[in-house]
């Protein structure tokens, strides 16, 4: 088993997505509460919407400041879908990034530890 590094522990949980640049809060919730979670060293899952994804994690810094990098790999309503995306602890204690969707949308969002 793969030891979690120290700075995921900051990341861990489940986390709110409150908000999103691009979709409107009513479709945030469609299909479950909308959330992005970080289990273990590597794993986690995103969901909102009609989209479903299981996350690849890789922890860092960016601009100094602890950061969550990942890939994704699920679906969005019944069709497969992937892309990436990236994750940092704000000012306030709340996730601040931005989710990229291969071939088609992408958008900045924030999240609050549930």
């Amino acid at each position: 088993m793969a030891k979690v590094p120290a700075i995921a522990k900051a990341f861990a949980g489940r986390w709110r997505i409150v908000e999103m640049d691009v979709w409107d809060n009513d479709f945030l919730d469609l299909v479950e509460e909308a959330h992005l979670t970080f289990k273990g060293a590597a794993d986690g899952e995103i969901g909102f919407g009609a989209l479903k994804g299981f996350l690849d994690v890789r922890y860092g810094a960016r601009d100094g400041s602890a950061c969550a990098e990942f890939s994704w790999e699920g679906h969005d309503e019944s069709d497969p879908a992937c892309g990436r995306g990236w994750a940092m602890i704000g000012t306030t204690g709340r996730l601040v990034g931005h989710f990229y969707i291969h071939n088609a949308d992408d958008s900045g969002f924030v999240c609050e530890r549930t």
